[in-house]
């Protein structure tokens, strides 16, 4: 099956530091959490605060599903985190 993402909800968590979002491989929902590093990598001129993380994280989200889709075929499991360095 391919992972799509139908769902556009996106959320910060402050306290983790990271966007999280969800995919979907058939009816199986996978989740997603997004560094906020990975963010400057994408835009440095992305600002500082939450409405500035989910604005460049809506710009760039053909960029970023891609690449939940390479991390996400490697290796199957409960949850997966991008980092920069997968940019």
């Amino acid at each position: 099956m391919t992972l799509n993402f139908p769902n556009g909800s996106r959320s910060y968590d402050e306290r983790r530091n990271y966007i999280r979002f969800w995919g979907y491989d058939s009816a199986m929902e996978v989740p997603f959490f997004l560094e906020v590093n990975a963010l400057f990598k994408l835009d440095p001129q992305t600002r500082e605060l939450e409405a500035g993380y989910l604005e460049v994280f809506d710009t760039a989200l053909d960029q970023i599903h891609e690449v939940a889709r390479k991390v996400y075929a490697q290796a199957r499991r409960g949850a997966y985190l991008l980092a920069a360095a997968d940019f």
